[in-house]
């Protein structure tokens, strides 16, 4: 019985750890040197970690997770394109007041 207990309460406490969001990307997109194609993404946070994935195609980077003075009405990613590809910038998470800014 308690080694179900530990097994429980170690899966709240990483449940509560990450935050679950999605995102659309509109173009072929590099994240941390991994390329991404256009698609509709999970996007994962764990603390200064974010992980964009769809299947097989997974990126990780590490963010700065802001928060805005005020909630954001939908979901937004911010390119940065100096070299005709583009990079993320930054992601507003729609609903919240949550800003992932990436260090590219």
């Amino acid at each position: 019985m308690k080694k179900l207990f530990v097994l429980f309460a170690a899966a709240v406490s990483m449940a509560v750890a990450a935050q679950t969001h999605r995102v659309t990307l509109f173009q072929e997109t590099i994240v941390n040197g991994t390329a991404l194609k256009p698609g509709d993404y999970k996007v994962i946070v764990d603390d200064n970690k974010v992980v964009l994935e769809k299947g097989k195609n997974r990126a990780e980077a590490q963010v700065a997770v802001e928060t805005a003075d005020s909630k954001f009405s939908s979901t937004s990613v911010r390119y940065q394109n100096g070299d005709g590809q583009y990079r993320i910038k930054e992601i507003r998470i729609g609903g919240t007041n949550t800003k992932l800014v990436f260090n590219n």
